[in-house]
C-alpha cells in the first residue's frame, strides 16, 4: 500500500460513506462577499501534493478522471500540460499536472450569480449544476484555467477531488491511477498525514502565489519558471483517420 493510500485511509475514517449529494441553493439567493460554507465535514481539509519530479506525463490521471467523472470529449478536469524546454542547447520536456486548486479563498465563488459554485466545509469547491446557468463568470475568474463549460450539460464543470469517492473513503481517481506516485492526497488537518507532513517539511510551491488565493494543491520540485504557467498542450493522443485506414487495410 503506497503512502498516499495508507495515510488517506487512516484520515478518512470520519468521512460519510456514500455518493456526494449537493443540495440545491435557491436561485434567488444572492452570493455574499464571504459565502458560508456548507456540506462536508469541517474536521477535514482535503488537499493534494503533486511531486513534479515523479510525473512522467503518461496522462493516466487524465484518462482516469475522464472515465470516473464522465467528462465530455475534448474537455478535461485534470491534465498534464507538456512544455518543450531547451537548456544549454539540449531539448527536453517539462510536465506540469494541473487541476482545480480548491483554494482557501476561491475567486470563482463571489462572481457566481446563483450560488451554484460553493465551497464545502472540508474545503472542496464544487458546482451544483441544477442551479448553474452556464454564464461562465467562474471560468473567467479562475486564474488557473481549471474550469470549463460542459458542452453536454451547458453548466460549469471542474475537478472536485472526486468528492463522491472521498466521501466513500476512496482516493480521487487521478491519485489512484498515477503510475509514478506523483499525486498524494490527504487531510491537512491531520498532522500525521502524508500531505500535512510534506507541506510542513518540504516547503512546496503553489501556482500563481501572487493571486493570493491560497491554493490547496501544492507542488514539489516545481521549477520557478513554471510557477505562473497554466497553459500548455491539453491534448491526448488519438489515432488519426489515416491510422484507422491503415489498420482496416492491414
Amino acid at each position: 500500500m503506497d503512502r498516499s493510500r495508507r495515510n488517506f485511509c487512516l484520515g478518512a475514517g470520519a468521512a460519510t460513506i456514500g455518493a456526494a449529494t449537493v443540495a440545491a441553493m435557491p436561485a434567488a439567493a444572492a452570493p455574499s462577499a464571504a459565502p458560508l460554507r456548507r456540506d462536508g465535514n469541517p474536521a477535514h481539509r482535503w488537499a493534494m501534493v503533486v511531486d513534479v519530479r515523479k510525473c512522467v506525463g503518461c496522462q493516466a490521471c487524465t484518462v482516469a478522471c475522464i472515465m470516473e467523472n464522465d467528462v465530455p470529449e475534448n474537455s478535461f478536469r485534470t491534465i498534464v500540460s507538456t512544455y518543450e524546454v531547451t537548456e544549454q542547447g539540449k531539448a527536453g520536456s517539462y510536465m506540469l499536472p494541473r487541476l482545480c486548486n480548491h483554494c482557501e479563498d476561491p475567486p470563482c465563488i463571489p462572481v457566481c450569480p446563483t450560488g451554484a459554485t460553493f465551497q464545502r466545509r472540508d474545503g472542496i469547491v464544487v458546482v451544483d449544476n441544477t442551479v448553474c446557468v452556464g454564464c461562465a463568470y467562474c471560468v473567467q475568474a479562475c486564474p488557473y484555467d481549471a474550469r470549463f463549460i460542459n458542452h453536454e450539460t451547458q453548466t460549469a464543470d471542474k475537478c472536485t477531488f472526486c468528492v463522491h469517492r472521498v466521501e466513500a473513503g476512496l482516493l480521487p481517481a487521478c491519485v489512484e491511477t498515477c503510475v509514478g506516485g506523483a499525486r498524494i492526497f490527504g487531510d491537512l488537518n491531520d498532522p500525521d498525514s502524508a500531505v500535512a507532513t510534506l507541506v510542513r517539511e518540504e516547503n512546496p510551491k503553489v501556482l500563481k502565489p501572487e493571486q493570493g488565493t491560497q491554493p490547496r494543491v501544492f507542488y514539489l520540485g516545481l521549477d520557478p519558471r513554471f510557477q505562473g504557467k497554466v497553459d500548455g498542450t491539453p491534448t491526448l493522443w488519438r489515432p488519426s483517420r489515416e491510422t484507422h485506414a491503415q489498420k482496416e487495410h492491414a
